[in-house]
């Protein structure tokens, strides 16, 4: 077989678009400085900034004020939980960005945590969330529950669980990074308070995102008056200028996108249950994004790494998080929904973009076939 090079990973990363690499360019050369400064070039700087911050908060329906620059969906995540609550609510199946932040702050006696228990296939119930948060009445809480899982894709009925944070007065914060660029927001008819974007998942530049506030958010990094003292630091120009172009395209492109994606993955799981019989789709079909498909694969308790064989010939993948790369512990979502190690040792993680086709996913198929080999589960 004649290896190639396929990326199924865009939950990971996306690739940069080329129109977003083109306005970032003038930001990265002649047009520098300091967005503080208050000479011309300072201001022109400004300028774009301010601008960015406008098309994003259009295109997801907020206010312009309500947009944070941060260096990506993980410091969006820490600052939103870094708020001063006694209690953080959550799920075992978060990104580690909320996870480790909430044990972080529970070793330091800052706040306590609850976990919702997640089902089989990755559900969370809205009736135990309402449970735990009637037993903290009276307590500073906040509820932290992403809108798309980033390992199975599951995407939650966010506003559902949102409700019920609002109905008793507690905020909510939801991990959106796997979300905004992927499905269209409306954050002023929605009952979240803070969310986190990041915007290499929608075909930005890496180290840029920003956190959506609807209420005021607590500084996490100190020391100058940008992003009205919320957010300290020199601010990514280029980036940001990034950000926003990426996001205007995905808007634009969002629905044939979709289509796409939908169509790669309906393709990919027939022809590897026609090839692997014993293979399994890790989640609820009815719930996962078009994007992502996560596949428990049969293999034996000794079978060597599925991932390793498939970056020899050329397929990027993943086996959860890629925060987690290089980690040799199980993924922490497929353990929170009760699998057993053998199952989570053989669970990839493909997920399509605009360039992926048909063809990059025949020739996976025969890697996989190649790998595997004869199911040892039937």
């Amino acid at each position: 077989m004649m290896y190639r090079q396929v990326y199924l990973d865009h939950a990971a990363s996306t690739p940069t678009a080329p129109e977003v690499f083109e306005a970032m360019t003038p930001y990265l050369l002649e047009k520098y400085g300091n967005a503080s400064s208050a000479h011309a070039r300072g201001r022109e700087l400004r300028a774009a900034v301010e601008q960015a911050r406008r098309q994003i908060a259009e295109l997801i329906g907020a206010a312009p004020s309500e947009i944070i620059f941060t260096s990506g969906g993980t410091e969006a995540d820490n600052q939103a939980l870094c708020g001063g609550y006694e209690y953080i609510v959550t799920s075992p199946m978060e990104h580690h960005a909320v996870l480790h932040a909430a044990e972080h702050l529970e070793r330091w006696g800052r706040s306590q945590t609850r976990y919702l228990t997640p089902s089989e296939d990755g559900a969370l119930s809205v009736t135990e969330l309402e449970k735990i948060l009637d037993e903290l009445r009276g307590k500073r809480v906040l509820v932290s529950l992403m809108h798309v899982n980033n390992e199975i894709g599951y995407l939650y009925n966010i506003e559902e669980f949102a409700e019920a944070a609002k109905s008793r007065g507690v905020d909510f914060h939801s991990d959106m990074v796997q979300s905004f660029g992927h499905i269209r927001a409306n954050m002023t008819r929605s009952k979240v308070d803070y969310a986190a974007a990041a915007a290499h998942k929608f075909n930005g530049p890496k180290g840029v995102g920003f956190l959506y506030a609807k209420k005021a958010a607590a500084p996490l990094i100190c020391g100058g008056s940008q992003e009205r003292n919320v957010r300290a630091g020199t601010e990514n120009v280029a980036g940001i200028v990034g950000m926003a172009k990426a996001l205007q395209l995905t808007y634009e492109r969002m629905d044939e996108t979709e289509a796409h994606t939908r169509r790669l993955k309906d393709y990919f799981w027939g022809r590897l249950k026609e090839a692997l019989p014993g293979v399994r789709m890790n989640g609820d079909p009815a719930r996962c994004m078009p994007s992502t498909l996560n596949v428990a694969f049969p293999i034996d308790d000794d079978e060597p790494m599925l991932l390793m064989h498939l970056d020899i010939r050329g397929v990027c993948a993943s086996g959860g998080s890629a925060c987690s790369s290089g980690s040799v512990k199980p993924s922490h979502v497929l353990s929170a929904m009760g699998m057993t190690p053998k199952r989570i040792a053989g669970s990839v993680r493909f997920s399509f973009g605009r360039e992926n086709t048909t063809e990059e996913l025949d020739y996976v198929v025969e890697c996989l076939r190649s790998i595997v080999g004869e199911p040892a589960w039937a």
